[in-house]
């Protein structure tokens, strides 16, 4: 059995992705546990000296923040808190994105900062471990308070409410705790808060978001080398001489990588009478290498924010205060959403472009890549879907966080809207793995009409692998499901 620690450690991205997809069960560190117990006690002594108000925990919450509660009313103020905030709506964030909700959170909790309990943090991995899945909507969060109300369904289930799913089937949270004989967890005081403010509904889509589109912009230099070359495309545009006086580090990491995957290239080699290329060939280092510089800037920033304790109010035992604070609003992860929204719009963009090159009947190769075009309309609409989804995608890439909306009687007067950011970003990279697949659903057949010619060896492998699940299209046939099994390539 796998088993991750979770610790004070840095936890990247890479290694969140592991841990999700790779069958890894997590438990505290021994200095985690001791951080939440400390944390614990520090925090109950505090409420028994206090004689002033401590946000969210003696008092109520947003603009409520001056109504002081009792102490026989605390651990009821967090259930109530929980239950008014579970307003989610819209479609079920997936699984795979709520499993690393869980993760975040638990990780987040850990620093002992957040005064939670022992026993909730443990209840929390105890549905990581056994693939319990909160039932958490997209729609609903304003991105500010942290994710108040995707965290609160994530965290009804705790106390035996809500729902969730557990190997294919819908459930209700006391229906999972009753499955497990597990009794639901009597919230502390400034649990619920604790659980509710934070970030890990928006770090959660960010960290799914730079994983795919990671493989997604390495799939991208590979269709378009295949591409470029079933084009009869030249490869003097990516010599590493003209990068390196324009040196951005993307722009030289592309070239160089267009260079490896068509050397020993056949068709490269054959030569040509035209000395350009349009701009979507011609200028793939530019626009591919801009995209990695864009990834890796946000995932700089979501770095950070996944090894941070981000809800409110801060308990620091070491320094003996609480501060009600900000570290829940979610603008630092927010703009950089919508910037990789934005470069993986431009990373379609451009591929869909080369398809409408590809089918274009232009040097040698037939419109639309059939061999009797008129009675076939070939591979005519799939460059239709893409340009579609390319038009939809840019659509999406608009800015969330510009917009801001005030709330809580405007005690909450800004907000980041970054989940709204999140939701688009997931579409966007979904549309996105999309449009590749259907740029190397045209590739394929383009680099068959040059046949005896072959590619490079890195291409003609890809090809020869594709070419197990999608056929080389003769007259035509229904086209969706080879873009289907086209998507299914790119993750596989």
């Amino acid at each position: 059995m796998k088993i991750h620690k979770i610790s004070a450690e840095h936890l990247s991205i890479e290694r969140i992705g592991e841990i999700v997809y790779g069958g890894y069960k997590i438990e505290l560190s021994d200095d985690a546990h001791k951080r939440i117990v400390d944390c614990r006690k520090y925090l109950d002594r505090k409420i028994a000296e206090s004689t002033t108000p401590i946000y969210g925990v003696t008092t109520g919450f947003g603009s409520l923040c001056n109504v002081s509660i009792g102490s026989d009313y605390l651990a009821q103020l967090q259930i109530n808190l929980m239950m008014s905030h579970a307003c989610g709506t819209g479609d079920r964030v997936p699984n795979d994105i709520v499993k690393i909700m869980l993760l975040l959170k638990i990780q987040s909790l850990s620093y002992g900062f957040s005064g939670c309990q022992l026993d909730t943090v443990n209840r929390l991995i105890d549905f990581f471990n056994n693939e319990i899945y909160p039932v958490v909507y997209m729609q609903g969060s304003l991105g500010a308070s942290g994710d108040l109300v995707p965290l609160a369904h994530l965290s009804l289930p705790l106390v035996g409410l809500g729902e969730v799913e557990h190997k294919g089937m819908v459930m209700s949270g006391a229906e999972v705790l009753q499955k497990f004989d597990w009794q639901p967890i009597k919230l502390a005081s400034k649990e619920g808060l604790a659980l509710l403010n934070g970030t890990q509904n928006m770090g959660a889509f960010a960290v799914w978001a730079l994983l795919q589109s990671i493989r997604l912009s390495d799939w991208a230099d590979k269709i378009a080398a295949m591409s470029l070359d079933a084009y009869y495309g030249l490869t003097a545009p990516f010599t590493d001489a003209v990068h390196q006086v324009r040196p951005h580090k993307g722009q030289i990491v592309t070239a160089a990588r267009m260079r490896e995957l068509l050397e020993g290239s056949q068709i490269i080699e054959k030569p040509k009478t035209y000395v350009q290329d349009p701009y979507s060939f011609r200028c793939i280092p530019q626009v591919h290498g801009t995209v990695k510089d864009t990834i890796e800037y946000v995932r700089s920033v979501v770095d950070v924010e996944v090894n941070s304790a981000t809800d409110n109010p801060t308990v620091c035992p070491d320094e003996d205060i609480i501060i009600s604070a900000g570290n829940f609003h979610g603008e630092p992860i927010a703009m950089p959403m919508d910037f990789l929204a934005i470069a993986m719009c431009e990373l379609a963009n451009i591929s869909e472009r080369r398809i409408y090159k590809l089918v274009s009947g232009t040097r040698g190769l037939p419109s639309f890549l059939v061999a009797n075009p008129g009675v076939n309309s070939g591979f005519m609409i799939p460059q239709y879907t893409a340009a579609s989804i390319v038009s939809l995608n840019k659509s999406l890439a608009t800015p969330s966080s510009v917009d801001s909306i005030p709330s809580s009687q405007g005690q909450e007067d800004h907000v980041s809207m970054g989940a709204n950011a999140a939701i688009k970003l997931y579409k966007v990279v979904l549309n996105t793995e999309r449009v590749l697949a259907i740029e190397l659903f045209n590739a394929a057949q383009a680099l068959d009409f040059r046949r005896p010619l072959r590619s490079s060896e890195i291409i003609e492998t890809i090809h020869n692998n594709y070419r197990k699940v999608v056929p080389f299209i003769v007259d035509d046939e229904v086209m969706y499901p080879h873009i289907a099994h086209s998507i299914d390539f790119l993750r596989k």
